[in-house]
């Protein structure tokens, strides 16, 4: 029983990754007081994507397992970048995933009065000093990891002069990027976050917060650290962008005199056929490479929200990749496995014709309607049955139909029976073309022994079509999205710029699209699945008059087949 017990032990701890194995050691040594309190720190300078999803459930996430707590913090130190849009379309997006902070929602901004008191002490220590030097300047001097950078005449400046100095800098006497607070660290470090790094620039620019109050603003390193540490964080979770920043992100605690959190680091998520830069984002959007920051093609999470992707999914998406130590790039296919395999659990299903070819049934009764029961998910029982009208002229989709169809093509064509879904069986009696030769309508025969799509005498049918009755329906417009980008890594090619591998063909908008009539009062970004096609929702643009459909994900999944057995 000994044996069985450890060796369980041994299956429990593999299975844990890093981040919480180094979480169940600090609790088994009592560190923190066996606390854990994590932190979801977002820049308010744009929105959040998939990238941020992963953080975002990963703090929560471990703070939810070990009954701690998860903070939302804004480090809002960059007032010329930032914007009151983007945090309220941060705290959308996490609300939205399903995560509850609490009254703990905290802003940089908070503590800027504190980060400059313990600046004026770090000055008072000599660790910190006002340098003239322009960036330009500063980057010339710094030398590199293994030649040391040159000391700026300003370093040796008396802590009379600096303090003075830098109290002037708040004042507002100098202008922007004339000076800046430097902390003296190293001029041999072989890591060049800890070659003097600068504290505080000059920014004479309004505050979505603190408004005019503040000239100068902290530099994310000093800032975030002392962030942490004012919280009480325990678990300080960073991407691996901020490993070198770590020795200086104690450096900074240990100077100030102040409780020191762990920094962690892990690896960010890079998604195929996407760009996760902000930067470059925002350049899609401010030059109109897309509609906007929540256009259904972009990783933003406000653009999955759109595109019909559930939070359920990108948490689910989130524990699949897992945590791991170093970057890769996570096939997009992946992502659509999640999306597929929640939307195939909870989405409704109705038929739709996008491409439609008009079917007349001639032996049908003129002016009849009448109403078949269709089935709303056939993995919900509880979602019940709806009722869908079928009259004598119906649409199918023009694909469904070939005039020289070959011997394997198992839908209409000339002389060949099918089963229309939730209807009868039909056989295609004449096709009928304009001066043109297009075809523009068939001419059909409907078995009304064969109500439900039911073979009265146990003759097979292969094909089953989907249909939407011509005269009792949704007029819609369909948008149909394909990749943003037309390779995998579009960071990748030192050729080309990213923007010339955008995707001529990412967006397609189909006017002609009809839709069973039982979607007519759904809200938006209602779930569906419009069968045989794929899952769609109801666009945020959409409205009584004017039905929009976002295309979520298509039915066929390349990435399950290859790694689900």
């Amino acid at each position: 029983m000994e044996n069985k017990n450890e060796n369980t032990l041994e299956e429990n701890k593999a299975s844990l990754n890093f981040i919480e194995q180094i979480i169940e050691n600090d609790l088994k040594n009592g560190k923190n007081n066996s606390r854990v309190h994590t932190r979801f720190p977002p820049e308010p300078n744009g929105y959040l994507h998939i990238g941020h999803a992963k953080s975002i459930c990963l703090n929560f996430g471990m703070a939810e397992k070990y009954n701690g707590l998860c903070n939302l913090r804004f480090d809002d130190t960059n007032p010329t970048k930032e914007d009151v849009e983007y945090v309220d379309s941060i705290i959308e997006d996490v609300k939205w995933l399903g995560f509850d902070w609490g009254d703990r929602l905290y802003y940089a901004s908070d503590y800027f009065d504190r980060m400059y008191d313990l600046a004026v002490e770090m000055i008072k220590k000599g660790k910190a000093f006002v340098c003239d030097l322009s960036a330009e300047e500063v980057s010339a001097m710094r030398g590199t990891p293994s030649i040391p950078s040159q000391a700026s005449p300003y370093r040796t400046r008396s802590v009379e002069e600096n303090l003075d100095l830098f109290a002037r800098m708040k004042a507002g006497e100098f202008p922007d990027g004339s000076k800046t607070l430097r902390a003296k660290v190293s001029l041999d470090s072989p890591n060049m976050q800890m070659r003097d790094p600068a504290m505080y620039r000059i920014r004479h620019a309004h505050h979505h917060r603190t408004g005019s109050k503040w000239c100068i603003y902290p530099m994310y390193d000093w800032a975030h650290g002392l962030e942490d540490s004012i919280e009480g964080i325990t678990h300080s979770l960073c991407t691996l962008e901020f490993e070198n920043h770590r020795p200086l992100y104690d450096w900074y605690l240990n100077e100030a005199g102040v409780y020191r959190p762990q920094q962690i680091e892990f690896a960010r998520l890079n998604l195929s056929y996407t760009v996760m830069s902000k930067r470059k984002l925002l350049e899609l959007v401010q030059e109109k490479f897309v509609s906007g920051w929540d256009d259904p093609r972009m990783p933003t999470i406000s653009g999955m929200r759109r595109r019909g992707y559930t939070p359920e999914s990108l948490r689910a998406f989130s524990d699949r990749i897992g945590i791991a130590k170093r970057n890769n790039v996570i096939d997009v296919a992946m992502l659509e496995h999640s999306v597929r395999e929640d939307l195939n659990k909870r989405a409704k299903r109705v038929m739709a014709v996008i491409d439609p070819l008009k079917v007349t049934i001639k032996n049908y009764p003129e002016g009849h309607v009448e109403e078949l029961e269709a089935v709303n998910n056939p993995e919900d029982e509880s979602a019940g049955t709806r009722m869908i009208p079928f009259s004598k002229q119906i649409y199918i989709e023009r694909e469904d139909f070939m005039e020289d169809a070959p011997k394997k093509f198992f839908r209409l064509a000339p002389g060949r029976e099918v089963r229309l879904r939730y209807a009868y069986f039909i056989t295609c009696e004449e096709v009928i073309k304009d001066e043109n030769g297009h075809i523009v309508e068939l001419i059909c025969t409907y078995d009304p022994l064969s109500k439900g799509g039911k073979s009265p005498d146990g003759r097979k049918v292969k094909g089953t079509l989907h249909w939407v009755d011509a005269t009792n329906n949704i007029k819609a417009q369909v948008r149909v999205y394909d990749r943003l980008f037309t390779v995998a890594d579009p960071d990748g090619d030192k050729e080309k710029s990213y923007k010339e591998l955008l995707n001529p063909d990412s967006l397609s908008i189909i006017d002609q699209a009809f839709v069973e009539p039982s979607v007519a009062n759904a809200e938006v970004l209602s779930y569906y699945q419009f069968e045989r096609l794929g899952y769609f929702n109801i666009d945020k643009d959409s409205s009584k008059e004017k039905m929009i459909f976002n295309k979520t994900v298509g039915l066929k999944d390349s990435w399950a087949k290859e790694n689900v057995g």
